[in-house]
């Protein structure tokens, strides 16, 4: 007797169709499972012999083989439980064969037949929806099989209720799918004393989805800064919010199964290895740049991180994609995230302050700051200094705008954005002016004579790159967005042109003449 159901295998956040058979024949009892199975996969005989024997059932006196088609993909995980046991149940004949042939399940087994969650519910749940096949999963993941709209949802404590469900003894109810609500617990600006130069490029960055780095003393209020910058960012979009939801369902990370529309915050420790921002290992899993997707990526202390890690970001902020290659996987996952940095002058912090500077400033700043690479320098789109706060500063009350205040004029700006982008989201353009291509960024940031002629200069003076004189045009239309201008005028540029940082060489002249 053969029986097959329907599950999946990931490739990145995309689900790829895979059939589990099982044939019961003659022959001495054992239990195969071939396919390339992993060990997860393989110790999935045990959790089915314990279940079945849970529910009062065990397994035949037979030869058992469990086939997972296609055979040349690997198997990875313990969501092939659920599929497996059907299979069984179907092939022996306690289930009807037909029902479950063409239904999608996942779900992994305890020993006594409960059917525990899974990652990836939710990409299973749209592979399903897209097939229009029936879903079968456990139900604490059933709030994030929900939202695959057109599938019909079975969301299963227990085996013995999926059994009695499929016979028609026993009805299941249909899970809804739930939105996080918002809490209002939000870090807001008002805590905020001073640093106003650092509050409007925060905004700038927030308007546009922009790179940041802010460089200052210890204290200055850094990570203090980007830890708000949350609280100023337009909620996700219902398509932005299904897919960074996919990307946390394949990482086991969507709590209850429930979506949210605040956007992600990830603010890894500077120890964490390439593997871990990137993605990879040995299951190719996401890392924190996909995490990250459509959200905030706050590095503190950069220069604390390997080099190695660093520079494999630079191919992430420009495509908005990670892409891993392994021997047996090329996976791609979206990494479009709005990167945050901080970072000290130097090693002791306070190479500006004669009184505190230690006795190596400046060149210490120099080598501290050669930490970062000239290429990850240029990709960055907002520089700006974030100086120690005084006591005056911080005797002072409450600052009067918050950041409802800003998020207000942040979205306006995101909204003038939206509109225009319409219509180049077929080819995965994001609605952002960071994301502005070159010839699409000409016609949307046209300079008055006085612009063309100011940025001319300042790509001779600056030595511009070709990818920094874009960025300055990017900057300076979020500029222009938040002034509600049409046109780049010449002082947006000039406010878009104070943000780019100073010329190492210039530095180095500087300490050469301090020295």
């Amino acid at each position: 007797m053969v029986a097959s159901v329907q599950t999946v295998a990931f490739e990145g956040i995309r689900a790829c169709a895979v059939e589990v058979q099982v044939q019961i024949s003659s022959g001495l009892p054992n239990f195969t499972i071939v396919g390339l199975p992993d060990k997860a996969v393989n110790e999935a005989k045990e959790r089915v012999r314990s279940a079945l024997s849970a529910i009062g059932m065990s397994l035949p006196a037979e030869r058992i083989t469990v086939n997972l088609s296609p055979a040349d993909r690997p198997k990875e995980g313990s969501h092939y439980d659920l599929p497996i046991i059907l299979a069984l149940l179907a092939a022996m004949g306690v289930v009807p064969t037909d029902v479950v042939a063409e239904a999608v399940a996942v779900g992994e087994l305890g020993l006594d037949a409960s059917i525990r969650s899974v990652a990836g519910v939710l990409p299973a749940a749209l592979y399903a929806s897209g097939e229009g096949a029936a879903f079968f999963c456990p139900a604490a993941s059933g709030a994030e099989a929900a939202w695959a709209a057109g599938c019909g949802i079975v969301a299963a404590p227990h085996v013995l209720a999926l059994i009695n469900h499929i016979r028609g003894k026993q009805i299941l109810s249909v899970p809804e799918a739930e939105m996080m609500e918002e809490t209002g617990t939000q870090l807001d600006l008002l805590d905020v004393k001073g640093q106003e130069a650092a509050k409007r490029a925060l905004e700038i960055a927030a308007a546009g989805g922009h790179s940041l780095l802010m460089m200052g003393p210890p204290g200055s209020g850094k990570s203090m800064l980007a830890a708000r910058l949350p609280s100023i960012l337009p909620p996700l979009t219902p398509e932005e919010a299904l897919e960074t939801s996919v990307i946390a369902s394949i990482a086991g990370q969507l709590a209850e199964g429930v979506i949210r529309r605040e956007r992600p915050y990830r603010a890894p420790h500077h120890t964490a290895s390439q593997v871990a921002l990137i993605g990879g290992g040995a299951k190719a899993h996401p890392g924190e740049v996909s995490l990250a997707h459509a959200g905030v990526l706050f590095l503190d202390e950069l220069p604390e991180f390997s080099r190695a890690t660093l520079e494999a970001l630079r191919q992430p902020i420009e495509s908005g994609e990670a892409v891993i290659a392994r021997a047996q996987a090329h996976v791609t996952y979206p990494a479009r995230f709005q990167l945050i940095t901080a970072m000290n002058p130097c090693r002791c912090g306070y190479m500006d302050d004669n009184e505190q500077a230690c006795s190596r400033a400046p060149r210490c700043g120099l080598e501290y700051q050669s930490k970062i690479s000239g290429p990850l320098y240029d990709r960055m789109d907002l520089f700006v200094d974030v100086p120690a706060v005084s006591a005056g500063d911080l005797s002072l009350p409450p600052p009067q705008e918050g950041s409802a205040e800003v998020a207000g004029r942040v979205a306006a700006a995101r909204n003038i954005q939206y509109a225009r982008f319409k219509g180049r989201a077929e080819s995965g353009q994001a609605p952002t002016n960071a994301y502005a291509d070159g010839q699409y960024l000409e016609e949307i940031a046209q300079l008055d004579d006085i612009g063309r002629h100011l940025l001319k200069q300042a790509t001779v003076q600056f030595k511009l790159s070709a990818r920094g004189y874009h960025r300055v045009l990017r900057v300076g239309r979020t500029i222009a967005d938040l002034a509600g201008e049409e046109t780049v005028l010449s002082h947006h540029l000039a406010e878009a042109l104070s943000y780019r940082r100073v010329n190492r060489k210039m530095l180095l002249g500087r300490a050469k003449a301090a020295l």
